[in-house]
């Protein structure tokens, strides 16, 4: 790693800066749990690999377990021995648990229907509200916080009738996304006797919708009984139709017989419920087939999963697709329902210079939205393709288009980095974007703060996108506490995000980055691809390169950096630790990968064959096996600290990935810097935590992260400076 030459002044100011950093126990005072080496080796393609820790992977054994608590007890200890802890587990409890209400997944059937955070409770709620969003006529329809006092209860996702008076709601507990549906009467309150086990799982996730007289509907259901072997629990998902009032063991199976073992299946209803479509993706490599239910019953492919269609929005006379095919960056295809396959398409929106991420379509408008390396924007069409211009949006922000409203109008969130979530109404025939009552203000904001966009050459000479966020009066001289965000998967783009959490960072004299490395979708799907299966190497590069980019800009060096990633991110992390350990200075690595030899035998594991690649063909073992962080810690190697945390729920990553690695890790470092493994008994992968547990789990990640940076609190002048 090459370093930037400094001047005796930043070189002074960097010493003194270090000198302040205060004393925590290091790892050489640390005893770590007692972890026994029990071999057990694997050859793939003539490559003998050998596993010390397999004997971890067993979840419910005794000494697993007795190991797990003692990893939590060190942990713990730790962590509360840390001097300013208790300071910052109040800021945190004081902005997450004070922040502004939020109202998110609306849905317009009747009337509007949306999900609703109300800190301090627990779980979010679901409500009903005019269609004008006049809070003042919002009324709660089910709240979870209710059914379950402790808070282990939450929503995973709703669906309300054509007319809005029932509504559909899949629950699950401890984040575990193990979801039941039941039936909910919208003007009483009262739930129905029907219930569905079994409409979710963190494999293939789930799906509901209904049928146009709300009779009954459609949903998604994993292999029940004997159906299947006991080892495709969680495969085969296939869609069943139920009536409502009727026995479970009555509903009729719709569609599925066909589809892969590893498909996810969402459904989608159109605008008169005449029409159901089914988006169904061949694992979470992105390949994804649709097929189109008519009103008379019968089903229709629309597109296979190698015809590149990504997105679909149901038109009240079309199809509307974005189409990556013969266009890496996406054009707009309009499909006749009354013959819907791809073979009857025509393209209306060329290809642009931007990836065109989604669209919706109204009665004659098509909202398409296009991203730009993370931030986003949204032009209008009419049906036929013609401009109608782009909405109004902030620099480097996030837009979405949620809802469709009634006729052209449709319903707006807006956000970046120091702009909270707003709702606003888009007023077609206007063209402006029109305020809503659907807004909580935080009370604080980042008025002292400022955005940047760069960029660094990677490892190939691919330029990488990097945001960077900072007080504006912050010194450039190189000793900047600077934490670096990145994940790098599956198409997903790290788009402008809004987190109460920025906010104590940066009292904390922080730099926050966000690094755009391929394997995203920030730059469509070419730069997804450039990043999965056996280029997956390419995401660690770039990550490499936008750390380097934060010490050669002056904003930090290797003593005052940390990074942090979740899941995917977390494979991430653990490769960066592994490869370039001498980088940084601290890591978070929540719910991560790190055993990629191993990862296609969890049950979600084999549904991103499609994106990871497996052990089976030699070409990707080889990828795998060189990246694979567990495979790569080396013993005597100096590492940075380490905070690994993981859910005893968790569906989507195994919890054994993290005691694994934290066993490996703490066997082999020569540093005298920590590595901590921290297990949440009532969480699963992130997904419905309560909000009192994720008040402790971010406390603790923020005091581990102030405390080995050595970061203390700013003054901040002005009116919100009691936020801090």
């Amino acid at each position: 790693m090459t370093r930037s030459n400094r001047s005796l002044t930043r070189a002074c100011a960097l010493v003194l800066a270090l000198a302040s950093i205060p004393n925590v126990a290091s790892a050489s005072e640390l005893a770590y749990p007692p972890t026994a080496k029990r071999p057990v080796s694997d050859t793939y393609h003539g490559v003998t690999v050998i596993d010390d820790y397999r004997w971890l992977e067993s979840d419910n054994d005794p000494e697993v377990r007795r190991w797990s608590a003692a990893q939590n007890q060190l942990t713990r200890g730790y962590l509360d021995a840390m001097p300013g802890r208790e300071e910052i587990v109040e800021r945190v409890d004081r902005l997450l648990r004070a922040a502004p209400v939020q109202r998110y997944d609306f849905v317009y059937r009747g009337r509007l229907f949306a999900l609703k955070s109300q800190p301090p409770r627990n779980q979010p709620m679901l409500v009903a509200l005019p269609l004008s969003g006049d809070v003042r006529g919002e009324r709660v329809v089910l709240d979870p916080n209710a059914l379950d006092p402790q808070g282990r209860t939450t929503i995973d996702f709703y669906k309300p009738s054509y007319d809005g008076r029932r509504v559909i709601v899949s629950l699950s507990r401890d984040g575990s996304e193990d979801g039941t549906a039941y039936v909910f009467d919208v003007a009483t309150g009262r739930r129905l006797r029907d219930v569905i086990p079994g409409v979710a799982y963190p494999t293939g996730g789930g799906s509901v919708e209904w049928s146009a007289d709300g009779r009954g509907f459609y949903y998604t259901r994993y292999p029940q009984g004997n159906e299947r072997p006991a080892a495709d629990r969680h495969f085969y998902q296939q869609v069943y139709y139920h009536s409502i009032g009727t026995p479970v063991a009555s509903d009729r199976h719709v569609i599925g017989e066909s589809f892969p073992r590893i498909a996810e299946i969402m459904l989608h209803g159109s605008r008169d419920g005449r029409h159901l479509l089914a988006e169904v993706h061949n694992g979470d490599g992105g390949e994804v087939a649709w097929h189109l239910r008519d009103p008379h019953g019968a089903w229709h492919l629309v597109a296979d999963f190698k015809d590149g269609v990504k997105h679909v929005s149901l038109g009240d006379r079309a199809l509307y697709a974005v189409s990556v095919g013969n266009a890496p960056l996406g054009r707009v295809l309009a499909i006749p329902l009354d013959t819907p396959a791809l073979a009857n398409a025509r393209t209306i929106v060329a290809e642009s210079d931007i990836v065109a991420a989604h669209i919706l379509a109204t009665r004659h408008v098509l909202y398409v939205t296009y991203r730009a390396g993370g931030p986003s924007l949204v032009r209008m069409f009419t049906l036929q393709g013609e401009p109608l211009g782009e909405m109004p949006s902030e620099p480097v922000s996030d837009t979405v288009v949620a809802e469709r409203l009634r006729g052209d109008d449709v319903l707006v969130r807006t956000m970046s980095y120091v702009t909270p979530r707003s709702w606003y109404r888009f007023d077609a025939s206007a063209r402006r974007l029109v305020p809503t009552e659907l807004n909580g203000r935080p009370p604080f904001d980042f008025a002292d703060a400022v955005v940047e966009r760069d960029s660094c050459s990677s490892k190939d000479g691919t330029q990488v996108p990097i945001t960077i966020v900072h007080a504006a009066s912050m010194p450039r001289d190189g000793a900047r506490p600077t934490l670096l965000y990145g994940y790098g998967g599956y198409g997903i783009s790290m788009s402008p995000y809004y987190s109460p959490l920025l906010r104590l960072w940066l009292d904390y004299g922080g730099v926050y980055a966000v690094a755009n490395v391929r394997g995203g979708g920030e730059f469509g799907e070419p730069w997804h691809l450039a990043g999965n299966l056996t280029h997956k190497q390419n995401v660690f590069d770039d990550f490499a390169s936008c750390l380097q980019r934060l010490v050669d800009r002056k904003y930090s060096n290797p003593e005052r950096l940390a990074i942090m990633g979740g899941s995917n991110g977390g494979l991430l992390m653990g490769a960066t630790l592994t490869q370039h350990p001498e980088m940084m200075r601290a890591v978070v690595s929540a719910v991560g990968i790190y055993d990629a030899l191993r990862w296609e035998t969890q049950p979600n594991g084999a549904f991103n064959v499609t994106e990871f690649g497996s052990v089976e063909d030699p070409e990707q073992f080889r990828a795998l096996h060189a990246y694979s962080p567990l495979a790569r810690i080396k013993d005597g190697t100096r590492y940075p600290a380490v905070l690994l945390t993981a859910g005893d729920n968790d569906g989507r990553v195994a919890p054994y990935e993290s005691r694994k690695m934290a066993a490996r890790l703490q066997a082999a470092t020569a540093s005298d810097r920590p590595i901590l493994l921290r297990t949440e008994a009532a969480a699963g992968h992130g997904a419905g935590t309560a909000l009192a547990v994720r008040v402790q789990q971010e406390a603790d990640v923020y005091a581990f992260l102030t405390s080995q940076l050595g970061m203390q609190p700013v003054p901040r002048a002005g009116a919100d400076a009691k936020a801090q």
